[in-house]
């Protein structure tokens, strides 16, 4: 008699998220027990914040010689050196340094001087890593990769490919706003999965909009959560690789919607800090994706292809 198809559903903390993963399987929670040690193994190797990672040991190499890397890491810093690289680019993994310092997220979180900014910038060029051969080799002692803009939305491909592979009938997989969907969604005759865009300004279960998808992703990036408040203001995470200094523009989120969840971080990262008509053009000349800003007002613009899916 063959088994019958069950879901079972997981929340673990890792990588400084909370995890939701949820899956349909015969042996769902086989399933899931793969998915957690995979995303173990995954934090050790990208984390930017444990010293023994496979990052932070080619990190502690800046200037003295390269390292050979496991293909996967070797394969998401390229990839991260290729999109840093590219004209007007928000996003740069070589942003490691200024990441470290001023440690928004952490509790010795700090405001870091306008004098160490313009020194750490300097050691911020994404063109000083180079690439040969899976040896990553970063020129410059006190060099820094940082990855946190893209491992989640590679890891949760990965996750995603694992459970098709296993014949997962469907299944979610939420990494801390990096939401990839796939199979039918068992409780809409539609099988689309309705994701909720969140209000930045309400808590966690509060939206502005319902967005209809199926076998896609939603990747979110915003700025009113990791924050540092102190008597001179308030700072968020996400820095501008031009200034060295928090973000500075006028809306609180952007989320992308694409096929894969590493495209959609790509793109939320090249794009967070330009103005909105910017990021609306953009966004428009890449039809592999489509787009949700949420303003300081929040006022919720949709990109032309996906005006008609949102629903409010």
């Amino acid at each position: 008699m063959k088994a019958a198809v069950r879901e079972a559903a997981r929340t673990i903390q890792r990588m400084g998220t909370s995890i939701e993963l949820k899956v349909a399987h015969t042996k769902p929670e086989s399933v899931l027990d793969e998915l957690e040690n995979q995303l173990k193994g995954y934090d050790h190797r990208f984390s930017a914040n444990d010293p023994r990672s496979e990052l932070n040991q080619l990190n502690q190499l800046a200037g003295q010689k390269g390292l050979v890397l496991d293909p996967e890491l070797y394969q998401l810093i390229e990839i991260g050196k290729h999109h840093s690289c590219a004209p007007h680019s928000q996003l740069n993994i070589a942003i490691g340094p200024l990441v470290q310092a001023w440690r928004i997220g952490f509790e010795d979180a700090r405001i870091v001087s306008k004098t160490q900014v313009k020194e750490l910038l300097a050691l911020t060029d994404p063109q000083q890593i180079q690439l040969a051969a899976g040896k990553v080799f970063l020129k410059k002692a006190g060099m820094r990769i940082d990855l946190g803009a893209l491992a989640k939305g590679y890891i949760a491909d990965k996750l995603r490919t694992h459970c098709q592979a296993r014949g997962a009938a469907y299944g979610l997989i939420n990494l801390g706003g990096n939401i990839v969907c796939f199979g039918a969604a068992p409780n809409h005759s539609d099988g689309h999965w309705r994701i909720g865009i969140r209000d930045p300004k309400g808590g966690r279960a509060d939206t502005l909009g319902i967005l209809p998808i199926k076998d896609q992703t939603v990747v979110t990036s915003g700025i009113y959560e990791r924050v540092l408040t102190t008597a001179e203001g308030t700072y968020h995470h996400l820095i501008d690789p031009q200034s060295g200094f928090p973000i500075e523009c006028g809306y609180l989120s952007i989320t992308i919607v694409a096929a894969t969840s590493l495209l959609g971080e790509i793109w939320t990262s090249r794009l967070f800090g330009k103005p909105i008509p910017v990021v609306l053009q953009e966004i428009q000349q890449q039809p592999e994706i489509e787009g949700i800003i949420v303003t300081k007002e929040n006022e919720v613009i949709a990109s032309k292809g996906i005006q008609a899916r949102l629903l409010r």
